[in-house]
């Protein structure tokens, strides 16, 4: 399941263009952390650079289908965390005029510690823990985690315990310290997000622990 892919200029743009609204560069990064399976739940660390001259907010769309909870921002430079509140998308758009926020939609709104200066940026970490049955749950002796992928660095990391069965999209599996298989992939933005189903399994020792 090994990948090596290099962004071109192109493809960088393709990204840019994906999900107005939030604003996504190329250095952008989500882990997605599985945790048990009987949970549907899922602990999301948000890598993302607002880059808007003049920004004081800056906003993370929840995802329709998905529960928030246990949410916080730091502020990348300084490690300090950041105001946020919950608003639909209608209140989004009033701080940011001009942009393509769903009306009905949910939004993280951060607020930023300083404008973002012209030609800067603006470094922010958002940790969120989404419950989703529909993007993770048991099929028989297996998990499944199936999501699209619409930014252009991911990362999806296996419960403890758990093997690889398959995936849908090409990934570079690693070992994690504490043993857990983490799937990373990159999203070459030219085709829109990418559509992932990631199977996996209870280690056989596992399951006789499970068992017992």
């Amino acid at each position: 399941m090994g990948s090596n892919t290099f962004l071109t200029a192109a493809t960088i743009l393709a990204m840019l263009a994906i999900g107005r609204a939030q604003y996504i560069s190329s250095d952008t990064y989500t882990r997605y952390e599985l945790l048990a399976p009987e949970t549907h739940q899922f602990r999301i660390y948000y890598e993302v650079t607002e880059t808007r001259a003049g920004a004081r907010f800056h906003f993370n769309a929840i995802r329709e289908g998905s529960a928030a909870t246990d949410e916080s921002i730091i502020d990348a430079a300084t490690g300090k965390p950041l105001k946020f509140e919950i608003v639909t998308g209608a209140q989004a758009k009033a701080d940011a005029t001009g942009e393509n926020f769903n009306p009905a939609g949910h939004y993280i709104k951060v607020h930023l510690a300083r404008p973002v200066p012209a030609a800067g940026e603006y470094r922010l970490i958002i940790y969120k823990t989404y419950k989703d049955d529909k993007s993770y749950y048991s099929e028989g002796d297996l998990i499944v985690f199936k999501r699209s992928l619409g930014i252009p660095r991911n990362s999806i990391v296996l419960p403890a315990g758990f093997e690889v069965v398959s995936s849908s999209a090409a990934a570079q599996v690693i070992a994690e310290k504490d043993g857990r298989l983490k799937l990373a992939f990159v999203n070459p933005g030219s085709g829109g997000p990418l559509e992932v189903t990631i199977k996996a399994r209870r280690l056989a020792e596992k399951k006789a622990e499970v068992s017992k």
